[in-house]
């Protein structure tokens, strides 16, 4: 049986940032990467790799 916990804080409490802190150092980096890769998918489309974006800024000569 799975049991369901919630708790219900501010997200500046340290008890949540502990608690998420400990939830992840309990995984391996090939889980941390993977998770990130999930995320990265859902924010920007299941492209293969990462979007390079240039942006070219002219200064002002002194």
């Amino acid at each position: 049986m799975i049991k369901k916990i919630i708790k219900k804080g501010s997200i500046n409490d340290d008890f949540i940032k502990n608690a998420d802190m400990e939830h992840w150092a309990t995984k391996s980096p090939q889980e941390r990467v993977e998770t990130v890769e999930i995320l990265r998918r859902q924010f920007s489309g299941s492209t293969k790799r990462l979007q390079r974006i240039v942006r070219v800024v002219q200064l002002k000569q002194s």
